[in-house]
C-alpha cells in the first residue's frame, strides 16, 4: 500500500513523462505504466537491499582468514551480525557494524568492499522515484517503497 505521499510522487512522474502522460489520458493502460515502473531504471540507480543474506556474504567471496585475524571485540560484532541471518542494509546501524569490524589493514577495507556489494542492487524506475540519496555504487539510495507496482497502484496515483 502506497502512502498519499509516495501516490502524489508517482502521479507527478506519470504526468511529466511524455508517453507515460498520454497513455493515462487513455484511462486504460495502468497495466503498461506499472509494467514501465517495474523496468530497471535508466540509468542505473543503486540502492541499498534491505535483506540481505549473511549466508550469500559468507559463501561468495569472503576471505576466511582475515575473520582470524579480527580483534574480539570487531570478531564479537561480526559475529552477532551474522546470527541475525539476514539484515536490512538501509539501516545505518547496520552499515555502522560493517564498518566497525572491517577497518584498519588493506586486506580488511578489501573485506568491507567485498561485503558491500553483496549489501546494494539496481533499483526499478518506482524504486527510484520512491527513493532518497545518491543512488550510486558509491553512495547508494534508501528506498521508502521496495517491490513492483500493479495496475491498482498506478490507478490510485492518478485518483490521488
Amino acid at each position: 500500500m502506497l502512502t498519499t505521499a509516495q501516490l502524489a510522487t508517482l502521479k507527478a512522474d506519470i504526468l511529466a513523462d511524455p508517453i507515460l502522460s498520454q497513455w493515462a489520458a487513455t484511462g486504460y493502460m495502468a497495466s503498461e505504466i506499472a509494467d514501465a515502473y517495474n523496468q530497471l531504471a535508466a540509468p542505473e540507480w543503486i540502492v541499498w537491499k534491505t535483506d540481505v543474506s549473511v549466508d550469500e556474504i559468507m559463501r561468495n567471496g569472503m576471505d576466511w582468514a582475515r575473520v582470524d585475524n579480527l580483534s574480539v571485540g570487531k570478531a564479537r560484532i561480526w559475529d552477532w551480525m551474522g546470527r541475525l541471518g539476514t539484515f536490512d542494509a538501509s539501516r545505518p546501524n547496520i552499515r555502522a557494524g560493517i564498518d566497525a569490524s572491517w577497518v584498519g589493514t588493506a586486506a580488511d577495507l578489501a573485506v568491507r568492499a567485498m561485503v558491500y556489494t553483496h549489501c546494494k542492487r539496481p533499483a526499478t524506475r518506482g524504486e527510484k522515484i520512491l527513493s532518497t540519496g545518491a543512488g550510486t555504487t558509491e553512495s547508494p539510495a534508501t528506498m521508502s517503497f521496495e517491490g513492483y507496482l500493479n495496475y491498482q497502484n498506478i490507478e490510485a496515483a492518478l485518483r490521488s
